[in-house]
């Protein structure tokens, strides 16, 4: 399937390895002219490189902390006018509420929340100019069901998750939507960082833990990073107007709900 969004230009941030990087490359895939940010200079380019030999686009890189006023004017000087945002950081440490402090709570909040309403405050109004527009912001499985060792993650995403949920509904009539993509277990290196802890409190290997825990999904396994960019280019393509304002969970079938 053509996406109709060849030469179409795009910010993904944190991209520079797992599932920022997969929605880079399957963007730049379909002729989108992709700028990505890392807090990494040096893999950030590697990626670059990487996605340039694969797919012939357009790649430009800005090493910074999108989740800082400095990063984020830095990346949209670079981009100023996109046509697609996707949205992304690192989730927030794991641990229990009563050690955390206000300080905390900010930074989690500043990096899964506010960071990427900023970055659509900084956008939305152009894609509006110009009559398209898609935003994906990646938040996590844990906006469906909590996890409750992440409570940093679970309250900032979810208060990004409401504020979505209404602006979605004004920008649409323009072509420009909003939605959601919520992650669960997927072969990243975050996975496997998070893998660690549980491994020693198993007193299992990281091998062992991860193999554990793949039984332990409905899929048998975990997601493969291209399956996510795959799902994030049609989110972003021109057949995906009429979708706006949803979570889109992709996670092997482990939410057992219903909706």
């Amino acid at each position: 399937m053509d996406l109709g969004i060849a030469g179409r230009r795009a910010i993904v941030c944190a991209a520079s390895k797992g599932l920022g990087k997969a929605c880079a490359l399957a963007l730049a895939r379909e002729g989108v002219e992709v700028t990505i940010t890392a807090r990494g200079a040096d893999l950030l380019e590697a990626t670059a490189e990487e996605i340039r030999k694969a797919t012939g686009a357009a790649v430009t890189t800005v090493p910074g902390d999108i989740t800082t006023e400095e990063g984020r004017a830095a990346v949209l000087k670079a981009c100023p006018e996109p046509d697609i945002l996707v949205n992304n950081a690192g989730g927030p440490p794991p641990g229990n509420f009563r050690d955390w402090e206000r300080e905390d709570w900010i930074r989690a909040v500043d990096a899964n929340m506010l960071a990427p309403i900023f970055l659509i405050k900084a956008t939305v109004d152009g894609m509006i100019a110009r009559k398209f527009g898609r935003i994906v912001n990646i938040t996590s499985g844990a906006v469906k069901a909590p996890i409750p060792i992440l409570g940093l993650s679970n309250g900032a995403r979810s208060g990004l998750t409401g504020f979505i949920a209404g602006l979605a509904r004004e920008t649409v009539r323009h072509n420009v939507t909003i939605n959601n993509l919520l992650p669960g277990p997927f072969e990243t290196d975050r996975l496997r960082a998070t893998m660690e802890g549980a491994a020693r409190a198993a007193g299992r290997t990281v091998d062992e833990e991860m193999a554990a825990r793949r039984r332990t999904n409905p899929a048998g396994r975990f997601g493969d990073p291209a399956e996510f960019g795959a799902t994030c280019a049609f989110l972003c393509s021109a057949h995906a107007g009429f979708m706006t304002g949803q979570n889109v969970l992709l996670d092997g079938g482990a939410y057992p709900g219903t909706l």
